[in-house]
């Protein structure tokens, strides 16, 4: 499930807790960030949903100050991942918006009636609703955009990985795993750190809770959530995870290990099998049209629906129109072809379109980051494991290890660069 996806459900499941909201005499700023500002009811608010959530679970939780201090890093975080999306352009409208909200439904086996009447009760507004979950579709789309751009991977390290994927059976194996980082800030910090390391480790062989260990002590990418990363593939996972996973048990305890930034701790929840048969290819086409000075938004739209209008009347082909305006350079020498790819390549928005177009339609226009599309499926196939497909396969793995670290260097830069200024006592509330 993608990240945006697992966060708009937990948003709803913690929603329909109906949790209420005490009546603040003042809001205040409390940490500013750029140009922008995370007030004191943006904390509580976070703060009252992520406890609820727990108090649902059962979790037992670490002091208010100590959670306070994680909600307000991950705030820090999502502000600046947000002024990015609105720096590069990225906008999210009605139609991407209602399809994401109908998802949420879906998930949650409820009706949109149902799912606003259920938001609603909880004391939050459908439209407050609606801008948080556009929000949020809106940085996954900047970060994976941003992110792309900074990811270099050498044939030479694409042959060399599906040399060893040959020689590995059809059975690849899943895992659940937590993760708790220490960070080493300076060389005097790394006696300290590591004595920290090993006695959580201790702590952790003795049955205390790692998810509690995890909202305390971690400074990694899922603290706020326990350490818990979910459900994973070694190739989906950092290298640094990866590299220590040995086919351990349920349960394992694995570390502390150290990388560049600090210390490690990993545990693994759970361990399950899955076999890998073939893979589904798409063969599709496109036309791209990129929004500019002279052609808004609503001009591109339009242009590509006199596109259809023209195919359908037969006054020119796809591929004629593909060569003659597409704004993709790289297609449209093809006619637009992209040629058979697995739909992970893609952005979001045209990997939806892709997996969903029977054979032969063309799509309605539709916006992703890089401009306006129309697109059409022209084959399906499922590819065993040709040398083809493995290099195939080789890549994805490069591409999603080198994401994953690129994403969190990505944001520690974007916290470097910022202008970030904590205001008295936000860190407490008081």
């Amino acid at each position: 499930m993608k990240l945006w996806q697992y966060f708009l459900i937990t948003i709803i499941s913690l929603y329909s807790l109906n949790i209420s909201a005490t009546p603040v005499e003042l809001d205040r700023i409390a940490v500013i960030v750029n140009d922008s500002a995370i007030l004191t009811s943006d904390i509580d608010t976070e703060m009252k949903l992520f406890k609820a959530n727990a108090t649902h679970h059962h979790q037992t939780l670490p002091s208010d100050n100590v959670i306070r201090a994680q909600v307000i890093d991950k705030l820090i975080s999502d502000t600046l991942q947000k002024q990015e999306a609105d720096r590069i352009g990225v906008k999210i409208d009605d139609s991407r918006l209602n399809q994401a909200i109908e998802e949420i439904a879906k998930q949650n086996d409820q009706t949109i009636q149902e799912l606003r009447k259920s938001i609603e009760q909880s004391g939050v507004s459908y439209g407050t609703f609606r801008e948080k979950i556009r929000d949020e579709i809106a940085i996954s789309e900047a970060r994976n955009a941003l992110v792309r751009r900074r990811i270099n991977i050498l044939p030479a390290e694409v042959d060399s990985l599906a040399d060893i994927l040959n020689q590995e059976t059809d059975t690849s194996v899943q895992y659940k795993i937590s993760h708790i980082q220490l960070r080493i800030d300076s060389d005097n910090d790394k006696s300290k750190v590591e004595a920290l390391a090993k006695s959580l480790v201790r702590r952790l062989a003795k049955g205390e809770s790692f998810r509690t260990l995890a909202l305390t002590y971690s400074k990694g990418p899922k603290a706020l959530e326990g350490g818990d990363w979910g459900w994973m593939r070694k190739e989906e996972m950092p290298t640094i995870f990866a590299d220590q996973i040995k086919m351990q048990s349920k349960g394992t305890i694995i570390g502390p290990f150290r990388s560049g930034v600090g210390f490690h701790i990993l545990k693994i929840d759970n361990v399950k099998g899955l076999q890998t048969v073939s893979v589904t290819e798409v063969n599709a086409r496109h036309i791209l049209l990129k929004p500019s000075i002279i052609l808004s938004d609503d001009g591109a739209k339009k242009e590509l629906n006199s596109f259809i209008q023209k195919i359908h009347n037969k006054e020119a082909t796809f591929g004629e129109l593909a060569q003659q305006y597409s704004q993709d350079p790289g297609s449209a020498s093809q006619q637009g072809n992209l040629g058979y790819q697995s739909p992970d390549i893609y952005v979001p928005e045209f990997k939806h379109q892709i997996e969903t177009l029977p054979v032969g339609q063309i799509s309605k226009p539709f916006k992703t980051v890089h401009g306006w599309h129309i697109v059409e499926v022209l084959g399906r196939r499922q590819v065993d494991k040709t040398d083809a497909a493995q290099k195939n396969k080789a890549y994805r793995i490069l591409f999603n290890r080198k994401f994953n670290e690129e994403s969190s260097t990505w944001i520690q830069e974007l916290k470097a660069s910022a202008f970030i200024e904590r205001l008295k006592d936000s860190s407490n509330g008081n």
